[in-house]
Parts: structure tokens; sequence; C-alpha cells
């Protein structure tokens, strides 16, 4: 079976780690590039926490530093759910390389211009580098097979009651990366909610005996942690967000998604960043995202398991 190609954007993060993990792991991706934006935790932690993950797991891949902020927005972190580092909990080893010295867009120019097949984007942090690659090469567009992102939501929020922390955080590049079009896939909180990690799944990442294994249950200690406090909705379970928007690369099957019209709010003053879904069809607008609502959580679970029992 063919690889997909695929540049990773993504802002580290306990559960960009584990996406990570899965597109490494599954064996099913030409992981072209990592680029970073800042989000979980400002750009230089999270760039310094890709490069530590991609370490750990023996993935000798570019890296590349994205935008320090938002296009026009201040910075705002998920340190609450995160800690202080990003990756509270684990003890992760040093980089054992650098990043480049482009920066992510330049990165992601030079790999589209030289690519002779269309590479798909998955962004699972706030989506600042992706528009400003589409702002300021938008030949390139056709270069993209893909954009499967992580952010939004249809029905609810965690920023807002309608508001998903990556668009919240920057809903102007939200909103240029969904009138693009480029195709679309968005994996958002109604999907990403059901994709839930159980202590009893914890407890069998650790019983795998590799190191890969043992870093993804310290993670998920400390992750949940948060979840456990304050979404007693999810009974126990945290979260996993970014890993959905590879697993749907992977096994589509394992979703239910809808093809929908989707625009983001930048001026309301409740409603910041809400990924306006027209899940009804009420504007009778054409579709320019296929929007996840669903997902077996238990297949999604054993995917993640086996990719990071192949690791070190």
């Amino acid at each position: 079976m063919d690889k997909i190609p695929v540049i990773i954007d993504c802002d580290p993060g306990h559960d960009d780690a584990l996406m990570l993990m899965l597109a490494f792991g599954s064996g099913r991706f030409d992981v072209k590039a990592v680029t970073t934006s800042a989000g979980n935790q400002t750009q230089e932690k999270t760039v310094n926490n890709a490069l530590k993950i991609l370490t750990l797991i023996g993935a000798d891949v570019p890296v590349y530093r994205g935008a320090e902020k938002p296009i026009f927005r201040e910075l705002v972190i998920a340190d609450f759910v995160h800690g202080a580092t990003g990756l509270d909990g684990p003890s992760l080893p040093q980089p054992a390389f650098r990043e480049q010295s482009e920066s992510a867009v330049e990165g992601m120019v030079k790999i589209l211009t030289r690519s002779s097949e269309k590479v798909t984007l998955v962004p699972t942090g706030p989506l600042t580098n992706i528009a400003a690659l589409l702002l300021s090469y938008p030949h390139l567009k056709n270069k993209i097979d893909r954009i499967s992102l992580m952010g939004g939501g249809i029905f609810r929020g965690n920023m807002t009651p309608l508001a998903e922390f990556n668009v919240f955080c920057d809903p102007e590049a939200a909103a240029i990366v969904f009138q693009s079009g480029v195709p679309i896939t968005m994996c958002g909180l109604d999907v990403t909610h059901q994709a839930l990690v159980f202590q009893e799944d914890i407890d069998a990442f650790r019983k795998l005996g590799n190191q890969t294994g043992r870093v993804v249950a310290d993670l998920m200690d400390f992750f949940s942690v948060f979840y456990r406090a304050h979404r007693a909705e999810l009974h126990g379970g945290a979260a996993l967000h970014d890993p959905c928007a590879i697993a749907w690369l992977t096994r589509p099957e394992i979703f239910k998604t809808k093809s929908c019209y989707v625009a983001v709010e930048t001026h309301g003053l409740l409603t910041r960043g809400t990924t306006v879904v027209d899940f009804y069809d009420v504007l009778g607008m054409k579709p320019n995202a296929e929007v996840a609502y669903e997902i077996d959580r238990e297949a999604f679970i054993e995917m993640i398991f086996e990719a990071v029992r192949t690791l070190p």
C-alpha cells in the first residue's frame, strides 16, 4: 500500500504527541516535515516538544518553526491543560537534532514545490501557519490534496460554549483556511469528545513495556487530571483530539461524516472562533468541509495501541 505524503502542523501538547506517534507508528504515512504552531504552549516550547517526541520515537524528519502568535491577536496558551512545558508528566529525551533554519511556511513551500504528487496537510493546532501559506502562495493550492484538521465543533466548544481552542486562538486564520477552496476534513469536538482514553487504556499502554508506551501512559496520567476535574460528562475519559486528524486519513470507515458548509465567526462578542457548521443545510450553500461527528472509540484506541507497539 502506498504511503500518504503529509506535512504535519502541530503544537505539542499531549494529544499532539500521540498524534505524532500514530502517524509514524502506523506505517501509513510519508511524513515530509513537521511544522509547529504556537497554541498549547509558546512556539519556543512547542518546537522543542516536537523535537523531543520525534527523538523519542526515532523519527528523523525536518522540523520547521512556525509563527510566534496569531495573525492579528495575542497568543493564548493552554497551560491549564498541558502544564508549564506543554508536555508535563513524563521524562522525555533531549532533542537529538535541531529545527531547520527556514520558517514553517518556507519549509512547506519548498516541499510542495518539489513534490511530484499532491501532499496532505494535517494541522492539529491553531491554523496560523496554514493560513499564511495559503495567502502568500495561492498557486500552490493545487499541490495540496486535502487538509485534515483538528479544530472547531458543530454543537459545542471548550473555550466558550461554542468555540473550540484551536479556532478560538486564531479565528482569522481558520476563516482563511475554510474559505480557501482546498478540500477539508474537520475533526471537531463533537467527534473528539468520543475519542476517549480511559484508565484501563492507560494501564494497557504502560504494560506494552517499551519506552514509548511508558511515555504515553505518563502523558495520559497528567492529561487526564484536567478532564476528570472539568469534564464530568466524559465519565473519566480524556479526549484525544489531535490523533483523530491522522486516524481519519488512515481508517475513514471508523468515522461518520457529513459534507457541510462551514464558516468561522471572527467578530462576535460572544461567539469569537465559533465554527458555524450548517449541519442541516439551512443556508443551501455548497459544502466546503467533510465534518466528522462520530467515531468507533474502540477501533480508534486499538489503532493508537498498535502504532505505539511498533515504536522504540
